[in-house]
């Protein structure tokens, strides 16, 4: 089965699929501000705070990620006695993870403290104990583990290097029963020693973790493929996955030659939690039916969209739909997927919304596309998440620029808009102005360029009254639809066109 076949019925898959998630689980802690001073007592930025946030972290971003893409989800990790372990407790229950979390009075819940000064991060403060959890700590996980087993699909060993995986036999046991159990099981590593994994189903190591483990650089194909190759004999596991970072990753199996996984280009936020929503994609996946090679394509694709956010993030199954059709189709003249009617828009409207994507709306005739257009639609995609482009029909253009208008009819119009990665839909509107299709659409954003007034901007007055925006942005200068037409030949028969955009 194809990747492009085999997303079709993704949400299906995954709803009947549950995976145990075991591992260092951590309270995210984010608190947002500006830098307002220097501070007189040291040479450092003063922060006023006005808001904090909190995330699932470590194994618990893992559960949250399994969550998000329709699974059943249940966590086993080590919480104090504190109160950052209620709300640790608080957002298990508020992503309907399954919650056997076990308290330890000798140790705090492990909490990391961002403090971000606009979109940047000026410093993270770690509370944490990574002493080796004890036999009696031990042997109550492996009891809960053993007890569950029989009703998952897929294990996950979230290893943040805090104490409870050190131990050789405790995490050989775990292995072992899942093995038993003929049930799946996937590691994140860390540290020097992965003696402790050996016979794992899968471990999904990034490129630095792989080459602390194996004393050598594996930045290189010709580094990577044959060390991974080998570690991956000498450690008897069926699956391994190295992560890139930019350069997407690759699959090492017995089966079949290595597979490279190309990164989609994106704009890189924050890859704080992308190993998590790897990890999670693939064992959801693979435990839903899928083969590694798919579920590893899915995975590379779920992790490019969590990296476009700021801070921690859990990947949601609209999103990763959204991406994957995206994915599917992108070949060249095949993007008219991305225009919609009113009725279709609205409903990817809704799933975007729920994602929490912020929406842009600009519209045209974009009759002729040049650099100014081009120029304008970057800067609007730049202003959220989604880029709608309200586009003049034929008729619309003919009434506003005359007989002699379009040069290009609509078909090919949203073809070329379409074919823009700044574009995520376009939509038609057969009036004078996009009055209407603003008051349906309802973005976050209005977009025009800078050669408007605020004032004048139509549908102004319908995005403010919901509590949406305008926004100008600069206009690329010397450069318009009319100007290029007076260019052509006059065989053309566009010498006499009017009305620049």
């Amino acid at each position: 089965m194809s990747v492009v076949a085999s997303h079709k019925h993704l949400a299906g898959r995954l709803g009947r699929t549950t995976v145990l998630v075991v591992g260092d689980l951590m309270l995210d802690c984010y608190a947002w501000g500006d830098v307002c001073r220097i501070s007189p007592e040291a040479p450092v930025p003063v922060v006023k705070v006005n808001r904090k946030t909190f995330r699932l972290g470590g194994a618990g971003n893992v559960a949250a990620n399994l969550s998000g893409l329709g699974c059943t989800p249940a966590i086993i990790g080590l919480i104090g006695q504190d109160p950052a372990s209620r709300q640790v407790q608080d957002l298990l229950a508020s992503f309907t993870i399954e919650d056997h979390c076990i308290a330890d009075i000798g140790r705090p819940t492990i909490t990391k403290t961002r403090i971000m000064a606009g979109n940047q991060q000026v410093v993270r403060l770690d509370e944490e104990d990574g002493r080796v959890i004890g036999p009696q700590t031990a042997d109550h996980i492996f009891s809960i583990v053993e007890k569950m087993l029989p009703r998952v699909n897929a294990v996950i060993l979230s290893d943040y290097g805090k104490g409870m995986f050190v131990a050789f036999d405790f995490t050989q046991a775990m292995i072992q029963a899942c093995k038993k159990e003929n049930i799946p099981i996937f590691i994140d590593p860390k540290g020097r020693d992965w003696k402790r994994y050996t016979g794992a189903t899968c471990i999904t190591p990034n490129t630095a973790e792989l080459a602390l483990a194996v004393g050598t650089p594996v930045k290189a194909d010709s580094d990577l493929i044959p060390t991974a190759c080998d570690y991956r004999r000498r450690l008897a596991i069926e699956w391994l996955l190295v992560t890139r970072g930019p350069r997407g990753m690759a699959l090492f199996g017995d089966d079949a030659p290595p597979a490279l996984i190309a990164a989609r280009s994106r704009e890189v936020f924050d890859v704080s939690g992308a190993g998590d929503t790897v990890i999670a994609t693939l064992a959801a996946c693979v435990a839903s039916g899928l083969s590694f090679v798919e579920a590893a394509s899915i995975a590379n694709t779920a992790a490019g969209i969590v990296v476009e956010k700021l801070a921690t993030w859990a990947i949601r199954l609209s999103e990763l739909e959204d991406a994957l059709a995206d994915d599917s189709v992108r070949k060249p003249l095949s993007t008219l997927w991305k225009v919609a009617d009113v009725a279709e828009a609205s409903e990817r409207l809704s799933r975007w919304r729920q994602a929490e994507q912020r929406i842009v709306f600009t519209n045209g005739c974009f009759d002729l596309l040049h650099p100014g257009h081009v120029s304008l639609l970057h800067q609007a995609r730049r202003l959220g998440d989604r880029l709608i482009v309200g586009l003049n029909s034929d008729p619309s253009i003919k009434r506003l620029k005359g007989a002699k208008r379009p040069i290009l009819p609509g078909k090919d119009r949203a073809a070329i808009l379409s074919a823009l990665e700044d574009v995520d839909m376009v939509v038609f509107f057969n009036e004078d102005t996009p009055l209407d299709l603003i008051g349906q659409l309802k973005p976050d954003i209005l977009v025009k360029g800078a050669d408007y007034r605020v004032e004048d901007v139509v549908g102004k007055a319908v995005v403010e009254a919901y509590g949406g925006r305008v926004r100008l942005v600069e206009i690329l200068k010397g450069h318009s639809t009319t100007a290029i037409a007076r260019k052509l030949p006059p065989e053309l028969n566009v010498s006499n066109l009017k009305n620049e955009e």
